[in-house]
């Protein structure tokens, strides 16, 4: 199974390992199912584990975050995505649509999201919640 995730659940799993996120992110890097990153997933997640706030709750430096980044490639598959395999947008939210260009590029099986902003395109996309997924990785 091929899984996109929401940053804002990575960021949630390294944060509190022992959540539904910790579980998912550590399911993934454990290849219980192959995560999927892209360029603006990593961009992101480098992003945010800058945030003193963050810094100060991990205990990382900018050295710690990027070898993180950099162990990634070890156990998450790499998507690049070019202009001709996005064929949607989301003009609501700019932040998503790298996640929703990463679903799409990948053909993964899932994007597993954190909030509801990208539900709605459930029916178009194979979305599902934090919770759900969570549940489908349990059996």
């Amino acid at each position: 199974m091929r899984v996109v995730v929401d940053t804002n659940i990575w960021i949630a799993g390294l944060l509190l390992p022992k959540s539904m996120a910790g579980e998912v992110i550590a399911a993934g890097q454990q290849n219980k199912f192959s995560l999927i990153v892209s360029q603006p997933i990593l961009d992101k997640l480098k992003k945010v584990l800058a945030y003193l706030k963050i810094q100060k709750r991990l205990h990382w430096n900018e050295d710690k975050i990027d070898q993180y980044l950099s162990l990634l490639g070890f156990f998450a598959e790499f998507v690049e995505l070019k202009k001709s395999n996005i064929k949607a947008k989301v003009a609501w939210d700019a932040n998503d649509a790298p996640i929703l260009h990463t679903l799409i590029a990948s053909k993964a099986d899932y994007l597993v999201i954190g909030d509801n902003d990208l539900l709605c395109l459930k029916q178009d996309y194979p979305i599902i919640t934090l919770a759900e997924f969570h549940k489908l990785i349990q059996y």
